[in-house]
């Protein structure tokens, strides 16, 4: 019998507008078991970025529940739901999100300092090593091009060796070539490592590398 890692019932998010609820997702209910691959696809504005920052504790639901890894984070504080995330999910964005005063080595370590693990830049270079970026260790985000800035963020995300790990767009800003390195990386990573993938993504041929696929269109699983 699979654990679930993600349980999602009958999810709604609206936003505000004018005075209006503008409504972004209806009635959202899936599970993920622990170690699954997963792609939740849809076009531009159909809700997938919005479902993934609900699923990762960065934004709260309207209403429903959403339990990641039994934990229920309807009505946590910001505290702890910053809490949760640090001890269980890793991230890796369409736009790097690398902290360009530190090196490729001290951005892969952020996570581990801010979770007070020690003697943590070793294990920092082990993972700079597994994207190939050994040799880089002391470069600046803006001394590496876009696709060797994705595979340090690839090597932050799985510093705390999360749980679960939520990639939106891990390739939107990269050519086909380079798109393929990074993809090949990511589940190489997510299997050694036994983590949870979630990819938000619209392109279809990365979706099809995943277990379970999501369909979202105008806010509602197809």
């Amino acid at each position: 019998m699979s654990t679930m890692i993600l349980e999602l019932q009958h999810v709604f998010k609206n936003y505000s507008l004018e005075g209006r609820d503008i409504p972004v997702l209806k009635d959202i209910n899936f599970q993920i078991a622990e170690g699954a691959t997963v792609a939740i696809v849809g076009p531009s504005g159909s809700g997938k970025s919005t479902l993934l920052g609900l699923c990762a504790g960065l934004d709260q639901a309207s209403t429903g529940s959403i339990k990641l890894n039994g934990i229920e984070l309807s009505g946590l504080s910001e505290d702890k739901l910053a809490q949760i995330r640090n001890q269980h999910v890793g991230f890796v964005f369409q736009n790097f999100q690398l902290l360009p005063t530190l090196t490729a080595l001290e951005n892969v370590m952020v996570p581990m300092e801010l979770r007070g693990i020690r003697n943590h830049q070793p294990v920092a270079m082990v993972l700079l090593e597994r994207v190939g970026l050994a040799d880089r260790a002391n470069h600046y985000p803006s001394q590496l091009s876009g696709g060797e800035q994705q595979r340090v963020s690839l090597a932050r995300a799985f510093a705390n060796k999360p749980k679960i790990l939520f990639a939106d767009e891990p390739t939107g800003n990269l050519d086909a070539e380079t798109s393929l390195i990074i993809e090949e990386m990511l589940f190489e990573l997510n299997r050694a490592s036994g983590t949870t993938l979630v990819i938000v993504t619209h392109d279809l041929e990365l979706a099809a590398k995943t277990q379970q696929i999501i369909p979202i269109k105008g806010g509602q699983i197809q």
